[in-house]
This record gives structure tokens, C-alpha cells and sequence, in this order.
């Protein structure tokens, strides 16, 4: 079986090590989000590719949910001593050393996927990891403060301000310049079944979808596409879902969500047992929707959500 996932940090990682426990035998592609990517100390950071790599490579700090294990962070201290920031971000030094090589193959003139499939190299992630795209696309989000509008790195407007003003407006900057990273594509063309993880759907799969043609070819690819919810019972698992979906106009409730991707795009939603009672709406849109646990409590959980979803893709094939 051939899945594609599109995914983006903590939550798309740790449903994919579900997904790799339930369907071992599959042959998986995972498009990664890179509006995450930042410009930082003169190097190139791609948070959520790293945290899939990381998570299914085995060096992933699990409390966390991102950066590596066993992390020291001499070399951020060090720069904040010299006066250089930005101190909000946290590269640990064994981080560092991926974004160091990343940099300087990027210089040399290798685009970002031939670089991605380098690094997995070492961490054997057990999938085949491709940006969504080799072009420079980054997430910014529009806020106000102190009756002032600005645009912030999605970065600075999670990590440094944690979503604690709202979001006016969310801009995948460069997403319409941007072309597919070489076999996104034709994985799409060649998939058996299409997941879209609890990730976050404005900025991270929303922002794989603004890159033109991915989101097309999903619609042609014929096979069934499948969503989990990562909203349960009104209220995001884990991040800003809701501060997000607000912005583009988006109830945060598990249907509003499915309704949002539209039946055009999604065959399946699976919603959390907390939001059975939305079901038959979801269902009466044209999407087939089953009610499930999706708690990602450990990965035995997870692997059980990964094993509905695909039983709902078969469902929805039959």
C-alpha cells in the first residue's frame, strides 16, 4: 500500500509513528510543511521536517515534542553573550549541527529536497520525507497591537508571543510562486490512500495546500483522502488551531474543520467520540465520518487512530 501524508510538526510526526506501527508493511511519503522554515544566526531552520525526522529517527526529546534529546544549549548562551538573538528561539547545540549542514549544502546549491533526503540519511526516518516545496515560502500572520497592524513570522508569533494577541489575517508568503518539490506530485498520482493527520489546517497543511497544484492534484489523484480532526470537543489538542482558524473565518469545532477542507478535497474525517453528535452534519456535506478515539496518549493509541483512518478509506473506496 502506498499513503501519502501531508504533515506538519509535533502532531504529524507522532501520527506517523502510529501509522508506520499500524501499516508497517506500506510504502509512505510524507509532504512536509516548510512555511515553519525560519532564517536564523545565518542559518536555514526547517522546524517541522527536523521534528519528523527527529521524532521517526529515534531523536526526538519526547517531553518536548521537538528539538533533540538529550540537548544542551551552550551555543545559545553564548550568542545572547555576544548580544545576538533572536533569544526566544530554542536551537540547542546538537540542533545546530543539522541546520549548520543544511546551510551549507543549500550554498552549495542543492535544493532543499535533495539536502531533506541527505540528512534522513543518517535517521533512517523509515518514510520518504519531501518538502512540499524547494522554493522559499514562509507563514506570516497579521496582528495588532497597540492599534498598530504588523505582519510577524509565524515563528515569533507562536514561540516569542505564544498566540497571545489574535491573528488578523495568515499569508503563506511565497506559496504562489512556489512549485511542488520534485516527487510530491507524482506520489500524489501514485498514492493509494491520502491522510491529512491532526496537523494544524491553516498553518500547516493549509499552507502544503496554497502551493500550487498540490492541492489539484489531491482532488484528481481518485483514491480516498482522509482527515483526523485536530480538534477535540471545540478546542485544539495541542497548539493554536483555534487562534488561526479564527483569522480565515473557521469555527474551531471538528466539523467546521472538515467543512473547511470541503468535500471536493476530503473523502473521510474521523472526529473524537467527544464530537459524535457532528457525524450526521459532516456526513449530510458529502464527507463520510465515523466517530473514533483520537487522543494520541502513546503510540499504541496513535496506531489505533492510524488503523480507523485507513479503515475509513476503505469504506470509502468500497
Amino acid at each position: 500500500m502506498r499513503i501519502v501524508v501531508l504533515a506538519g510538526g509535533i502532531g504529524g510526526a507522532r501520527f506517523l509513528r502510529g501509522l508506520k506501527q499500524a501499516a508497517p508493511d506500506a510504502d509512505v511519503t510524507v509532504i512536509g510543511n516548510t512555511g515553519d522554515d525560519i532564517h536564523l544566526f545565518g542559518l536555514k531552520v526547517c522546524p517541522d521536517l527536523d521534528t519528523v525526522m527527529y521524532t521517526l529517527g529515534g531523536g526526538i526529546d519526547e517531553e518536548r515534542g521537538w528539538g533533540r534529546t538529550d540537548e544542551t544549549f551552550q551555543v545559545k548562551g553564548e550568542l545572547a553573550a555576544y548580544g545576538v538573538g533572536p533569544e526566544w528561539f530554542g536551537l540547542g547545540d546538537r540542533d545546530f549541527a543539522t541546520h549548520i549542514v543544511r546551510t551549507q549544502m543549500l550554498g552549495a546549491g542543492y535544493p532543499l529536497s535533495a539536502v531533506t533526503e541527505a540528512l534522513c540519511a543518517r535517521w533512517n526516518p523509515g518514510v520518504r520525507l519531501l518538502p512540499m516545496s524547494d522554493d522559499r515560502v514562509e507563514t506570516h500572520v497579521a496582528i495588532e497591537v497597540d492599534g498598530e497592524r504588523q505582519a510577524v513570522h509565524f515563528q515569533e508569533y507562536w514561540v516569542r508571543m505564544r498566540a497571545s494577541v489574535d491573528a488578523q489575517a495568515v499569508v503563506p508568503v511565497g506559496a504562489e510562486q512556489a512549485k511542488p518539490a520534485p516527487g510530491v506530485l507524482e506520489a500524489i498520482a501514485a498514492a493509494d490512500v491520502i491522510l491529512f493527520p491532526p496537523s494544524n489546517p491553516v498553518v500547516s497543511i493549509g499552507t502544503i495546500l496554497a502551493v500550487p497544484g498540490i492541492r489539484e492534484a489531491i482532488a484528481e489523484a481518485g483514491v480516498p483522502v482522509v482527515g483526523l480532526s485536530p480538534i477535540v470537543g471545540d478546542a485544539p489538542v495541542r497548539g493554536m488551531a483555534d487562534k488561526v482558524l479564527a483569522a480565515i473565518g473557521v469555527e474551531a469545532t471538528a466539523s467546521a474543520v472538515a467543512l473547511h477542507y470541503g468535500s471536493g478535497l476530503l473523502d473521510g474525517w474521523l472526529v473524537d467520540t467527544v464530537d459524535a453528535a457532528a457525524v450526521p452534519g459532516i456526513e449530510s456535506a458529502g464527507i463520510r465520518s465515523r466517530a473514533v478515539p483520537l487522543m494520541m496518549t502513546d503510540v499504541a493509541a496513535t496506531a489505533e487512530m492510524a488503523r480507523e483512518a485507513l479503515a475509513l478509506a476503505e469504506e470509502v473506496r468500497a
